[in-house]
């Protein structure tokens, strides 16, 4: 039932139930809401993060990265990323915040993992993972903000532009 509401399977009736695929729009969709959240989550946590061994957590899951074309190295990745904007939205104290990212990270391992089977590995976002921990530690909360949106945005135009290519991500 959870995978059907989060649009994963879908039930044909008298057939079963199958693999749900996405479709550009959706995909679209995704990105921006993901981008106004977790924008909104990295403003939150800039102002009201306390929790200092979780921030230090942040920091070594920011220096993830993965071996080009080893699909467990970017496996492991993927986990770390998510790891990490969860840990973002932990940082804000509010619980439907943490609720809500990791119910959209859900959607975005999927998105990953198929961008694999067509020989995308993604970019390694090392680089703005450090920018945007430094700009909630430092209690930047509109830097964090902007960093954090254009690092979904940025994600958002290279997954759509390989999607694009592809007929779609399942």
């Amino acid at each position: 039932m959870r995978l059907q509401q989060e649009n994963l399977l879908r039930l044909v009736p008298n057939k079963g139930y199958f693999v749900s695929h996405l479709t550009i729009h959706e995909l679209n969709e995704m990105y921006e809401y993901r981008a106004e959240l977790e924008g909104f989550s990295a403003e939150m946590a800039a102002r009201r993060w306390t929790n200092q061994s979780l921030m230090e957590r942040l920091s070594a899951l920011a220096q993830s990265q993965y071996q080009t074309d080893e699909r467990a190295s970017y496996e492991r990745f993927i986990e770390a990323d998510t790891e990490f904007h969860i840990g973002i939205a932990q940082l804000t104290r509010n619980r439907l915040v943490v609720r809500a990212v990791a119910d959209v990270r859900c959607q975005m391992e999927r998105i990953m993992l198929a961008a694999i089977d067509i020989g995308y590995y993604g970019e390694v976002p090392a680089r703005e993972h450090k920018q945007i921990l430094q700009a909630i530690r430092r209690r930047d909360a509109p830097a964090a903000r902007k960093l954090m949106y254009d690092h979904i945005v940025g994600s958002k135009d290279k997954v759509l532009g390989l999607a694009s290519g592809s007929s779609s991500l399942s």
